[in-house]
């Protein structure tokens, strides 16, 4: 059963409690992602996650450490475009221990100078580390290109020099923002005493503002774009994506059951065409990326050079056929069982399902029961995924990105 409560001090509370386990997992949710960024401080949401874990006015960063390894706990934080997650894992006697953690350090953290300065060091090498991985430069330059007119092109990481002109009263200014009461959603699952959950975060993140000035964002209509990286590598990494739908689009369902079938899976249309029957790429693969107001489908292709002109046509091949000819029965049975078997598999993990609490609590307000989601899989037709598919079909709509080792016109290709 899942509680939702308002906390006095502005907070919002969603517990969802499973007897049957021994643990708990817990999450601290707050609005604060590379959405509410500009150019000139991009990667400090990210930024500010990093320090979280570096010392507080009660703890030294081994102290933290230290505190969850005592309880036998996991901890670790995440940032998105949209928001950032602390949580932590451990005993269902242990997670009151737990949340004090956590709130000390969305609380009581110092964003000492000095620590800010390694740290910094540390994401500029997990921004070099991005780089010299062209599938996650790949990914990383497609989202810019698809979402060039939206805050959602912004990076996660930042910039060199972005992070640069990031002091410490910067961050302060910014957390300060951000991390208001009203911006963050406490999300809990597992087996737990609910009024002794409650009662540990009511009077604990007082010392935080109680609300965040609400800005409105500029969203500019959708224009192609292209962009070609050459750098000493082996392979052609390729995708190719266009606008889909957001996490509380009436078409959802049917975009995620459609992605199943055209390129999210072995089975899947694409990797049976482009691996299985002409032997072009080892990883091929397609994928929705749902926000809480846009979202875009995206196809991803690592091929040899002399491959690629080849692997695009034969992408654009597929589109066409999806859009005009739709799916089987028999692909849309098994779409449905698939999806809903993933589905299941993550409702009996309570850290996914914290996650998915939390993240849909902060992000649109809404919390959607299991028989919900299985419901509207349920009812997804063939003619819905003909909808979707028409959606997506029309390559003349797709940008694209690649990253390569030898320059080619990847503009012509996608548009030949």
């Amino acid at each position: 059963m899942i509680t939702i409560k308002q906390l006095d001090c502005g907070t919002t509370l969603i517990m969802e409690k499973t007897d049957y386990v021994q643990s708990a997992a817990l999450g601290i949710w707050v609005k604060s992602g590379a959405i509410h960024e500009n150019t000139g401080n991009s990667g400090i949401s990210h930024f500010i996650e990093h320090m979280m874990f570096k010392g507080t006015e009660k703890r030294t960063a081994k102290e933290i450490a230290n505190a969850v390894d005592m309880i036998g706990g996991v901890s670790n934080a995440f940032t998105g475009k949209e928001a950032t997650c602390y949580y932590i894992k451990t005993l269902s006697s242990n997670i009151y221990e737990g949340a004090e953690i956590l709130i000390d350090m969305v609380t009581g953290s110092l964003f000492d100078q000095t620590e800010m300065d390694k740290e910094r060091s540390v994401i500029m090498e997990e921004i070099k580390m991005v780089k010299d991985t062209p599938d996650d430069d790949v990914m990383d330059t497609i989202s810019e290109l698809v979402n060039s007119g939206s805050p959602l092109k912004m990076n996660i990481l930042g910039s060199p020099e972005s992070l640069a002109g990031i002091d410490h009263s910067v961050m302060v200014d910014y957390y300060r923002e951000r991390y208001s009461r009203e911006n963050m959603v406490v999300a809990v699952s597992g087996n737990f005493d609910e009024a002794k959950i409650e009662a540990t975060f009511e009077e604990k993140l007082n010392s935080l503002n109680r609300s965040t000035p609400i800005k409105e964002m500029e969203i500019k209509p959708y224009e192609k774009q292209f962009a070609v990286k050459v750098k000493d590598i082996e392979q052609t990494h390729i995708c190719l994506a266009v606008p889909g739908v957001s996490m509380t689009d009436e078409k959802y369902y049917a975009f995620v059951l459609m992605n199943s079938i055209f390129g999210g899976s072995m089975s899947s249309r694409l990797f049976q065409k482009i691996r299985e029957e002409k032997g072009l790429a080892y990883s091929v693969t397609s994928m929705n990326i749902f926000n809480s107001f846009a979202g875009f489908f995206n196809i991803y292709a690592g091929v040899a050079h002399d491959k690629t002109e080849e692997t695009i046509s034969a992408i654009k091949d597929e589109l066409k056929l999806f859009a005009i000819d739709g799916v089987t029965d028999e692909e849309l049975s098994m779409a449905k069982v698939q999806i809903k078997s993933m589905y299941i598999f993550g409702q009996e993990n309570i850290n996914s399902r914290m996650i998915t609490l939390g993240k849909n609590k902060l992000l649109i307000d809404r919390v959607f029961t299991p028989e919900e989601v299985l419901e509207g899989f349920d009812k997804v037709t063939s003619d819905d995924i003909l909808e979707a598919a028409a959606i997506v079909g029309d390559h003349s709509r797709y940008c694209a990105a690649a990253v390569t080792g030898q320059d080619f016109d990847l503009k012509g290709l996608v548009e030949a």
